[in-house]
């Protein structure tokens, strides 16, 4: 029977195929003796050389799609299966204890990882524990006959459904046959939805119920556009379906031919409207959809594929690669944003209740300098082949934006007195993320040469709402006058001192945002590269004096997010 479910349009797409089911099987067991040790000691073999085949496969498609350096977690997890510690006690407990296969991997497994959780003076050892969770998992599933789901194996085409994907799950996507995915919960700005952007592969997040209401290989149709589900269509639904895709494809097409157009509004005005990446690998994409810069470049994903700290030589060079492709373009680099939900296996942060709110980003930068100063050398550096920004996140204070900005010209100092050839033109600015920096805007203004307001940090400290839980993502609300207020306090405070003003969060890339800031005067527009052609054809048919006018009834006059959605589709026909 034909079912529709609503949930948040998360990538743009549409797409028809068979369910894909990312969900863990049941792998429960019972633990029971057995009669002949030496069989059950070849059933384990047997499962640990499966678990050996499959992560070969595993690693050289993470290799293809991810690159070597991700490839070689999965080297770890073969290192564990071939350990002759770890399989030699499993192997001891069969004999000796006469347990089944299933419940001799698990008693050693749980001794493992409670031996590397314990390791709390060892951040790096202490994640060994996952891995041994994961390998276990593995093991097990072989053992019991059952097939573990793996997005890195797919080979026909279908669309995923899953309770939430992890970015690690996302990248192994293969969009040759991955047509679409579609999860239980999770927002828009989620790591997921955002991957699902950059790889153009339609997503559904948010359905609530999507693996409760579909099993393995039913018919689903998918709209990125609209947010919704149809699950088991009918031969009029997938018509229907294929008329909107292909809808969707000529529009992309007109897109197409705006990739080296500059960005101008129905009167005239030009914008810069630009991408974020976290990778040089990323500008692909950015040149492919003709980005006028890069509005964000996400440093700390440097530090997040690294098993150690990265050297100032090896930052230099990613920096130097982006700055040389990007050249005159500009391209704004942020600081190292570790802390939250961003942590690294070799810098161990403390414990925290809530650490979104405690030591990360610029906090971290400040007092561990021996890490700061190596990154702004990197730059300064690789200044000299590009138009290098600089900015540092999570800002709160005047004194915090003074202190980085005098570690940065103390290293400069330092590289022009060695001889180094750096920029003299680099402007410094920082993230608008923090409802205190936005308040204080006028006063920032004369320090900093420009801001970029970080939208989904920026939403989700207004509203006292974590965006990654589902029971408040209600409050996700990007329209919200308090919101708007914040950010047109920003844009007047840098134009007043005659400094810009831009956005790098999801915002910035939203059709229904993107009228607004017009109408508030917004200089720079960042985002997923995939979304800079449909804001450029969105800008083409926009004029700035009547987006100031529908601004200001968005600022005064309405009381919620979703009227101020709704004046935005009227006034602009979308």
């Amino acid at each position: 029977m034909t079912t529709t479910l609503k949930g948040i349009a998360a990538s743009d797409g549409i797409a028809t195929a068979k369910a894909y089911m990312l969900v863990q099987p049941d792998l429960s067991f019972s633990k029971s003796s057995i009669d002949d040790p030496e069989k059950e000691i070849d059933r384990l073999h047997a499962a640990l050389s499966q678990s050996n085949d499959e992560l070969k496969i595993i690693r050289e498609k993470a290799a293809e799609s991810l690159g070597e350096e991700e490839a070689q977690v999965f080297d770890a997890h073969m290192m564990i299966l071939a350990d002759p510690e770890f399989t030699g006690a499993i192997e001891s407990k069969i004999k000796d204890d006469k347990e089944n296969a299933e419940a001799a991997l698990k008693d050693v497994s749980d001794m493992f990882i409670a031996t590397f959780e314990a390791m709390t003076d060892n951040a790096y050892m202490q994640e060994r524990a996952a891995d041994v969770r994961d390998v276990s998992t593995r093991v097990l599933a072989h053992l019991l006959g059952v097939t573990l789901p793996n997005p890195a194996l797919i080979n026909e085409e279908v669309i995923v459904v899953a309770h939430d994907l992890t970015p690690s799950d996302t990248a192994q996507l293969n969009k040759k046959f991955v047509k679409a995915f579609v999860t239980d919960i999770g927002g828009r700005t989620a790591h997921s939805a955002i991957m699902a952007r950059s790889l153009e592969i339609p997503a559904v997040v948010g359905t609530q119920s999507i693996t409760e209401s579909v099993k393995e290989g039913q018919m689903l149709g998918v709209n990125g556009l609209t947010g919704e589900v149809i699950v088991d269509p009918s031969d009029a639904d997938i018509a229907e379906f294929n008329k909107e895709a292909k809808a969707y494809a000529d529009q992309k097409a007109e897109w197409e031919t705006l990739k080296t157009a500059t960005s101008i509004t129905a009167d005239g005005k030009h914008y810069d409207v630009a991408a974020n990446i976290g990778t040089p690998k990323d500008l692909d994409g950015v040149l492919a959809n003709g980005a006028e810069g890069i509005g964000l470049y996400r440093t700390e994903f440097l530090y997040m594929d690294s098993a150690e700290l990265p050297t100032e030589d090896d930052q230099f060079e990613a920096y130097k690669k982006v700055l040389e492709t990007m050249n005159p373009k500009p391209v704004v680099v942020r600081t190292m944003d570790i802390g939250g939900d961003k942590h690294l296996p070799y810098l161990p942060l403390p414990e925290e209740d809530n650490p979104f709110l405690g030591y990360r980003a610029i906090r971290i930068s400040l007092d561990r300098q021996d890490i700061f100063r190596t990154q702004l050398r990197a730059l300064l550096r690789a200044s000299a082949f590009g138009n290098l920004r600089i900015m540092f996140p999570m800002i709160a204070t005047i004194q915090e934006f003074e202190a980085a900005k005098k570690i940065f010209l103390e290293e400069k100092a330092n590289l022009q007195k060695d001889g180094v050839k750096v920029s003299d033109d680099i402007q410094l600015g920082i993230m608008i993320e923090i409802p205190a920096a936005a308040v204080l805007a006028d006063q920032f203004a004369k320090h900093v040469d420009f801001f970029s307001i970080g939208t989904n940090d920026l939403i989700q400290y207004t509203m006292a709402a974590d965006r990654g839980n589902e029971h408040v993502s209600y409050l996700y609300q990007p329209y919200n006058p308090s919101i708007l207020r914040l950010v047109k306090n920003v844009i007047d405070a840098a134009h007043k001192e005659g400094k810009w003003a831009g956005m790098c969060g999801e915002a910035a890339g939203d059709p229904i945002m993107v009228p607004i800031l017009l109408g508030m005067g917004l200089d720079e527009y960042s985002m997923s590269a995939t979304s800079v052609l449909k804001i450029r054809s969105l800008m083409k048919r926009l004029s700035t004096a009547d987006m100031a006018k529908m601004a200001d009834v968005a600022l005064n006059e309405n009381i919620s997010n979703d009227d101020n959605a709704a004046l935005v589709k009227k006034t602009t026909g979308q």
